[in-house]
């Protein structure tokens, strides 16, 4: 597969959209995934091919920290390595706006999940009672405290 990553266009936000309201319980409309465009504080990439989009992952930059609040692909299209070289290029490009540590929080169950997060190289350093609705389910707060290696 012909796997493209690159910065999240305002055009791209209908077809986010659909894949969001496939995959999550509660998701975002296109005028949310039009918005993070706007905001120099957001970092938002999508992996494509041939076949058009097939994932999503962003963070919001504070000071240099990276809050990673998106990763998802399209279920067809998973274990193929796509979430890890998003969240890869992704945090890569935040080191280059300054970013030296990232964190992001992962429902308790999504064991595929924090298997790409620790392979990424974070660590759980706590729980957020029940964070999530639709389920409801605890969040597990993971933390990258950056040592500017690079990962591959």
């Amino acid at each position: 597969m012909d796997l493209r990553i690159r910065l999240l266009r305002k055009e791209d936000a209908p077809e986010l959209a659909r894949m969001e309201g496939e995959i999550f319980s509660q998701p975002w409309s296109g005028q949310a995934f039009a918005e993070l465009t706007e905001r120099e504080y957001n970092l938002y990439v999508v992996a494509e091919s041939d076949e058009g989009i097939l994932g999503c992952a962003g963070l919001t930059l504070l000071d240099n920290e990276g809050d990673i609040t998106k990763v998802m692909v399209r279920e067809s299209c998973r274990g193929q390595g796509i979430a890890y070289r998003m969240l890869l290029d992704l945090m890569g490009k935040a080191r280059e706006r300054g970013a030296g540590h990232f964190t992001l929080e992962v429902r308790v169950g999504n064991r595929a999940a924090i298997r790409l997060y620790e392979k990424a190289g974070f660590t759980a350093e706590g729980i957020r009672p029940g964070f999530y609705e639709k389920p409801a389910e605890d969040a597990l707060i993971m933390w990258l405290h950056d040592t500017g290696q690079t990962l591959n």
